[in-house]
């Protein structure tokens, strides 16, 4: 029998929806809960684990205390082991030492449900002695070791427990929160795990534009041409990205880099906004959704632009939706993908696919996995 460990966070994410950009110590984790944010690492990681059942139910897990699995694992009916506390809220100092101790376990593989602030605490004691995968449940993804979504995660998993995949050196990397939510992104390499190697299914890391003429040039393209197709009186909720900024440099407006912001007959009138701004904003008014892929991932929805959450999505309706993208950054992309946490709207977007305007009055067709 394989023995898989299995750790959850259950607060990674929260700050995603009300507009935080991570959740990332105490004071940021209590401010998410006065704005009214919700869990969603034990929903992604009982999807997880559901999906492990039905393809290798015949695994034994050691998991955390309470909270950090236990909950989970008893609603699924692994055979488990459970060690630590069973506490009532967590801290990254849980989360480590947690992993040391299923480090020093007799493991096939470690999964954790967290962000890049989990991966790299995990990162800190098991370096390149036991394989890692991570469940996305985390606001900064920009570690390789996360899987697309809770299902390829648990595709992965069996996969590689059977046998059946190798592993790689995989870069741990995180964000300076306090600058991210300044608006400046600070990315650093913290260290390496080994991981499963299965590329369909794993997000891979993330890739930022290149500064270069050509590459300016075709984000005023694009730019232009979205400009000159708005259409007065439709609220335009603008997501975080360079080339989304450039279109809004170019009607003269301020945009946070980092945030999503709204625009109203090509007017900035509400910054660095959340799920619940956008709702209430949407509700009075018909809305469009301008958005760029994650360069190197694809991800349009669920990665850094969690405020756009399904419910914004379904509202605002999937023909309204305008994908940009500068060409380059396509060129390095074999597929689309989102991961908003709801599996039908997921299953909308690989049926139907997007369009992805890539110059002034050119669009293509980019399937979504």
């Amino acid at each position: 029998m394989k023995t898989l460990g299995f750790i959850i966070n259950p607060v990674a994410g929260m700050g995603g929806a009300v507009g935080l950009k991570g959740t990332d110590g105490i004071d940021i984790l209590n401010k998410a809960i006065r704005l009214g944010a919700k869990p969603i690492a034990p929903e992604r990681a009982e999807i997880f684990l559901q999906e492990l059942n039905n393809l290798m139910p015949n695994v034994k897990l050691l998991v955390g205390g309470g909270i950090m699995g236990e909950n989970e694992i008893k609603k699924i009916g692994f055979n488990h082991t459970i060690y630590g506390e069973r506490k009532k809220s967590t801290t990254s100092e849980d989360t480590i030492k947690l992993a040391s101790i299923l480090a020093k376990s007799d493991l096939d593989l470690l999964v954790f449900c967290g962000g890049d602030g989990t991966a790299r605490d995990i990162q800190k004691v098991v370096n390149l002695s036991i394989p890692v995968l991570g469940v996305p449940t985390g606001v900064k993804m920009h570690s390789g070791v996360f899987a697309v979504n809770p299902q390829a995660a648990a595709n992965i998993a069996a996969k590689f427990l059977r046998g059946n995949l190798p592993v790689k050196e995989t870069e741990i990397m995180d964000v300076d929160e306090k600058a991210f939510r300044n608006g400046r992104l600070s990315a650093h390499l913290y260290g390496y795990v080994l991981s499963p190697y299965e590329p369909l299914l794993l997000q891979g890391n993330k890739m930022g534009s290149p500064i270069t003429e050509s590459e300016l040039r075709n984000q005023a393209a694009i730019s232009v041409y979205v400009i000159e197709n708005m259409i007065d009186n439709i609220l335009y909720i603008i997501g975080p990205g360079t080339t989304t900024r450039t279109i809004t440099d170019l009607l003269d407006a301020n945009k946070t880099l980092l945030g999503v912001d709204l625009f109203y007959n090509k007017k900035n009138v509400a910054q660095d906004v959340n799920e619940e701004k956008i709702l209430a904003a949407i509700a009075k008014k018909k809305a469009k959704i301008i958005v760029t892929p994650i360069g190197g991932q694809g991800f349009v929805f669920g990665r850094g632009n969690q405020q756009i959450s399904s419910a914004v999505i379904k509202a605002v309706g999937l023909e309204n939706i305008i994908v940009v993208s500068s060409k380059s950054k396509l060129s390095g992309l074999k597929h689309l993908r989102v991961d908003t946490g709801d599996q039908k709207l997921d299953g909308l977007f690989r049926a139907n696919n997007l369009k992805v305007i890539t110059d002034y009055g050119i669009e293509h067709t980019v399937k979504v996995e």
